[in-house]
């Protein structure tokens, strides 16, 4: 039996300087590793080990994360 994996799309971005909100759209298949803070315009970076910012910063994990996770990994990006 295959498990059906439901894939988020939006992930609220945190920012770790001023903690102001931001909900955002991620690409299904692609890893975005710079965000501009809108609220302090900071550059945030994934931190260390993280694939992407949605990874380190958001409340929803990126897309190739989340379809990773039923299946054990963790791999993402082709990584």
């Amino acid at each position: 039996m295959t498990e059906t994996v439901l894939i988020e799309y939006q992930s609220t971005l945190t920012c770790p300087h001023c903690g102001h909100c931001e909900t955002e759209t991620m690409a299904a298949d692609a890893c975005q590793f710079f965000y501009d803070c809108k609220g302090c315009d900071a550059l945030l970076r994934p931190k260390e080990g993280d694939c992407c910012v949605f990874c380190s910063y958001g409340d929803i994990p990126c897309p190739p994360i989340q379809a990773a996770q039923p299946k054990g990994g963790e791999e993402c990006c082709g990584g």
